[in-house]
């Protein structure tokens, strides 16, 4: 074996090894490199040149527009579930849905899908649903066991259902790599892969799983009424009223379909509807915080819905020289709603300051973000002396030479990346696996979008399985004593099943996942 290769192998496990042990991530991965890199220098199997780009690559980091959604989409969610709304649907959902049989497990299965369209973090999912919603299924009779499996499976809904954090972070390094296999293949000018493709092309299979989910726990709650018990109301006053459904349910599903749906049509850039999210989570925060003086929020959404439809008719670009006296008034209207935005933005953020939301907010979205952020440029440091080692070559030596072509080595990069994600964050595995392996899978015909879905609820599946999967370990942080690990991974296991069905669904009906983005966009990536 030559030097190098070795070399690549033992700061590949090297790595590994010490992440599994709990070092902190960013610095193991861009501490491995440059001892590695040191030695590589040393007895001359690595050019110096490559330490050279690192400035290159963290500049491009900080100038990437892709990333700036997400510390935007982790405000969205944190505010959500710091500001209540997140319990006050979980609250609302249980009381509608909880006198028929497994209602409660069925209602935790719909938020979760909410609270994964809106936080796309499964840590936080699983911990909040945890802490919310175990203790009242426990109360109700609930099967310890399969409460614990709803609520785990629930929270990880969040990496692949969109916005997801995780499909925007894969989606930026599979574009990277697509742009990398084609430019190989000869084509100098490939179709891009966007963002947006990834989130239209994960829609139906987080929308499948979500019915699955909710199949399995009605028929448990049909064959197995003792494990699923119906919760009646303790009074009929109890039952919420239509009022109380919309107001805990239409202020988040509309956020959640502006956000989305402007991103699917075209309308905006993931990044500038991140910032739009984050708006919107502020003023439904400011209004839940001083519900008795509504009229800030309401009037500012109003005024935007109507600045909405006036940019729609009228040409609001006041520099031309036909302008008529009707644009003239319609820019004036336009530009006295918008203040009226603003002021309800004002009061929202004055609101969630005040009642102490803000100030916490912000701390978790720095905190999460700069997590991501410094995992990212490690990961940056990682991959480029891992390329200067040609590792690459390597992997894609390995790959292509695997009897039967594409279908072994895919097989083989799931198997990895699925037991890596039992010691491994999603975030190392996207920056550090991705980037090496997707190139050449890509070279070989597989196309991006359907590859970064399959990849996203492969983690899923890994994140939920007994005894290591992350998901676990956070339920099992906030589950009360009675409750035992056994349970949880007993509760767990139907559903990584059905994990396992959705991903052979996806890997014979790979139309599922490319059917929206053609239609939605015309993208057609092989």
């Amino acid at each position: 074996m030559q030097i190098n290769a070795l070399l690549v192998l033992t700061m590949f496990g090297s790595a590994c090894l010490l992440l599994i042990m709990g070092f902190p991530v960013a610095f193991t991965l861009a501490g491995t490199a440059l001892i590695f890199a040191g030695i590589g220098i040393y007895l001359d199997e690595f050019d110096a040149d490559f330490i050279a780009l690192i400035p290159e690559r963290i500049f491009g980091t900080m100038t990437n527009d892709i990333l700036l959604a997400v510390p935007l989409f982790i405000f969205m969610g944190v505010m959500l579930e710091r500001s209540k709304i997140a319990e006050s649907l979980l609250d609302s959902m249980g009381r509608l849905m909880g006198r028929m049989p497994g209602g409660v497990g069925i209602s935790i299965t719909i938020v979760g899908a909410l609270l994964a369209a809106s936080t796309g973090i499964v840590g936080a999912t699983v911990v909040t649903m945890g802490l919310m919603a175990l203790p009242t299924m426990l109360k109700k009779g609930y099967s310890p066991a399969l409460a614990c499996g709803s609520i785990a499976a629930s929270g990880t809904l969040g990496q692949i259902i969109p916005p997801s954090i995780v499909l925007i972070l894969l989606g930026d390094q599979l574009s990277s790599a697509w742009q990398q296999a084609q430019l190989e293949m000869g084509n100098y000018a490939p179709e891009p892969l966007s963002v947006g493709d990834l989130f239209a092309g994960s829609l139906i299979p987080g929308l499948g799983l979500v019915i699955l989910y909710i199949f399995y726990q009605f028929m448990t709650a049909i064959f197995f009424p003792s494990l699923m018990p119906p919760a009646p109301l303790e009074k009929e006053e109890d039952a919420p009223s239509l009022a109380e459904l919309l107001k805990a349910f239409l202020p988040p599903i509309i956020l959640i379909i502006s956000v989305l749906g402007s991103i699917l049509t075209g309308i905006a850039t993931p990044t500038e509807a991140a910032a739009v999210g984050a708006v919107g989570a502020v003023m439904m925060a400011g209004h839940k915080s001083s519900p008795e003086k509504p009229l800030p929020i309401i009037g500012a959404v109003a005024a935007l819905i109507i600045v909405i439809i006036i940019s729609h008719i009228f040409n609001l670009r006041i520099g031309r020289k036909d302008t008529s006296y009707i644009d003239v008034a319609a820019f004036t209207a336009a530009a006295l709603l918008t203040a009226a935005v603003f002021w309800g933005v004002l009061v929202s953020v004055k609101r969630t300051y005040q009642a102490g939301i803000l100030s916490l907010v912000m701390q978790s979205t720095t905190k999460i973000s700069s997590m991501i952020f410094t995992i990212l440029i490690g990961a940056a440091f990682f991959s480029l002396v891992f390329k200067g080692f040609e590792g690459d070559e390597y992997i894609h030596d390995f790959l292509t030479s695997l009897p039967g072509g594409m279908l072994p080595a895919l097989i083989i990069v799931m198997l990895v990346m699925f037991f890596l994600g039992f010691f491994l964050d999603f975030i190392e595995i996207t920056f550090v696996v991705v980037p090496i392996v997707a190139p050449v899978l890509l070279g070989m015909g597989v196309n991006p979008i359907w590859l970064g879905v399959m990849m996203a609820m492969n983690l899923q599946t890994s994140f939920l399985t007994p005894p290591f999967g992350f998901a676990l370990f956070y339920l099992r942080g906030v589950a009360p004593p009675s409750v035992s690990t056994l349970q949880i991974y007993k509760g767990v296991i139907p559903y990584v099943f059905i994990q396992i069905m959705a991903l052979i669904g996806l890997w014979y009906f790979p139309a599922l996942v490319t059917w929206l983005p053609s239609i939605i966009s015309g993208t057609d990536l092989g």
